[in-house]
């Protein structure tokens, strides 16, 4: 029988903190956290730092599905009966992460109310952006999808200024992510620096006029480059 809920249960302490089934785990940039067709036994959460996803084809071809910041789960699809995991995680800068074992994780999910509620919301928010993934996937140009994934880097929207993008990403990681070629990714850029929609100043800066270039059903990013739906 599993243990009752408590009302001062802090979901953010329980993962921060080493447990029964929990383990604080440090990692250095380009160290791999787990890969693909390892055992699936434990749930990690980010703690601090980043972390890529990626996955290797039978034909040998390697795609970035997703850049994982601080505060996001990953791994979780061994609660759902995968033995096998069918991503590799790579830490892309000196990275901390809570790894709990998929015992723990069922026992916190059914006895802490509050913990369920995070990990609910962390799913739904995953789902929304798979699903936007796709669309722009199967809907855009690779042009179109540079701009949408610089502005998902910069997390743009939460200041009304220009949003630097913190990671460090480089133009062949940006490429694998939105299906094309790095010589397009760096053309592409060019372009829109040229465009003022981005800048460099020891990052890479994003700037409203991106947003309104997407948002618009004719953007000004798709008008000097016919071939640019790559």
């Amino acid at each position: 029988m599993g243990k009752l809920a408590s009302d001062g249960f802090d979901p953010q302490a329980f993962l921060s903190r080493v447990g029964a089934g929990k383990t604080i785990l440090k990692f250095e940039k380009n160290q791999p956290i787990f890969k693909q067709g390892d055992v699936a036994d434990a749930v990690f959460y980010l703690q601090k730092g980043s972390v890529k996803l990626t996955v290797l084809s039978g034909q040998g071809r390697e795609a970035v599905v997703g850049i994982l910041e601080p505060g996001q789960f990953f791994g979780e699809g061994c609660l759902n009966g995968h033995p096998l995991r069918i991503a590799t995680t790579t830490a892309m800068e000196a990275s901390v992460v809570t790894s709990i074992t998929k015992q723990a994780m069922i026992a916190a999910l059914h006895s802490e109310p509050k913990f369920s509620k995070l990990f609910m919301a962390y799913l739904l928010t995953r789902n929304s952006r798979i699903e936007e993934d796709l669309i722009d996937q199967l809907f855009n140009s690779s042009e179109k999808r540079l701009a949408r994934l610089l502005l998902l880097l910069a997390h743009f929207g939460k200041e009304g200024r220009p949003q630097p993008i913190l990671l460090d990403v480089s133009q062949e990681t940006l490429a694998e992510m939105i299906g094309t070629t790095r010589s397009r990714v760096s053309y592409f850029m060019n372009k829109f620096r040229k465009l003022g929609l981005i800048s460099y100043n020891g990052k890479i800066e994003v700037h409203n006029s991106l947003l309104n270039a997407v948002l618009r059903e004719k953007p000004e990013i798709e008008r000097e480059d016919p071939s640019s739906a790559v």
